[in-house]
C-alpha cells in the first residue's frame, strides 16, 4: 500500500519546476508579520495549460517544538486556458504565485506542497529563526 509522505517528490527548484519555491526571511522578531513568497517555476517557468499545469500550492508552519504543523494556507489555481470552446482557447492562464503573512513567537519550519497534474506532488521547506 502507498503512503502519501513517499509520494512527494523534492529537488532543486533552480533546476526543477515542480518544486515550491519559498520566499521568506531567515530571520523574523517575535509577534512581526512573516511575508511568505510561495511559487512554481521561479528559475524554470512550469507550463499552465489545460492539459500541464499546477493546481495547488499549500502552506504550513511548524514550530519547534510541535507534534503537528499549522496550516497557513491552501491556494488553488483554477484558470489553465479552457474554456467552452476547448482546451487553451481562453485567454485566462493563472500564475502559481502566492503571497501570505502570518506572524509567531517560535523559530520553525516553513512547509510548502504543490501539484501538478501531470507529475504529481512536490514539496519544499525554509527554516526561520524567531528571536
Amino acid at each position: 500500500m502507498a503512503d502519501l509522505k513517499d509520494l512527494f517528490q523534492s529537488a532543486d527548484w533552480k533546476t526543477e519546476k515542480h518544486v515550491p519555491v519559498i520566499e521568506a526571511p531567515d530571520k523574523a522578531a517575535k509577534g512581526q508579520i512573516v511575508k511568505i513568497l510561495l511559487s512554481v517555476g521561479k528559475e524554470i517557468p512550469h507550463s499552465n495549460t489545460t492539459e500541464h499545469h499546477i493546481r495547488w500550492i499549500e502552506a504550513y508552519f511548524l514550530a519547534e517544538g510541535e507534534k503537528f504543523p499549522y496550516q497557513i494556507g491552501r491556494f488553488e489555481f483554477g484558470a489553465h486556458g479552457e474554456s467552452v470552446q476547448g482546451p487553451n482557447t481562453s485567454t485566462i492562464f493563472t500564475h502559481p504565485e502566492v503571497q501570505v503573512s502570518f506572524k509567531t513567537d517560535k523559530s520553525g519550519t516553513i512547509l510548502a506542497g504543490s501539484y501538478c497534474n501531470i507529475h504529481g506532488l512536490w514539496k519544499n521547506a525554509k527554516d526561520i529563526k524567531i528571536e
